[in-house]
């Protein structure tokens, strides 16, 4: 029976220590939407957007200007990096929960707000990737059943 458990042991601190170094990408940077290699942009495609990310081990600040038939918006997102809850607003200035978590090397950001219909919710799900240059970000926004929307953005030096 000890010997049982000394096993289980070591495969526990083995899988912790596993995920513990799962490799966290740098998002950190300025980086530019590029919407040819976009997909299910619809209206998005129209748009042109800066973002600037600063990333700390906790936390992740996303600094976003858009455009849009020459309307400027500025907006600031924030993510906390330990699964904490935030509140962020939508493109549409609708205020949101978020909560994060890394998932296979990409940042999953579930957004929570209230719905149209009276006591009903709204949960979409972005995944924010690195490619392995890390020269290319992909934002993929999911809601419902619906095709995800993904954007692409490329880094600046």
């Amino acid at each position: 029976m000890r010997k049982l458990l000394t096993i289980s042991l070591c495969l526990f601190l083995t899988i912790v220590t596993d995920i513990q170094a799962q490799e966290i990408p740098d998002f950190s940077g300025t980086w530019v939407l590029d919407t040819s290699r976009g997909e299910n942009l619809g209206m998005v495609k129209a748009v042109t957007q800066t973002v600037v990310i600063s990333q700390t081990a906790d936390r992740l600040v996303v600094d976003v200007t858009s455009s849009f038939m020459f309307t400027e918006n500025v907006r600031q997102l924030n993510y906390d990096l330990t699964g904490g809850t935030t509140t962020n607003e939508t493109a549409m200035g609708e205020k949101s929960e978020t909560v994060s978590s890394w998932i296979d090397g990409a940042l999953v950001a579930v957004w929570t707000s209230i719905g149209a219909v009276a006591g009903s919710e709204v949960v979409r799900t972005e995944t924010r990737s690195l490619s392995a240059d890390a020269q290319t970000m992909t934002l993929s926004t999911a809601r419902g059943d619906n095709p995800p929307r993904i954007m692409v953005f490329d880094r600046q030096e």
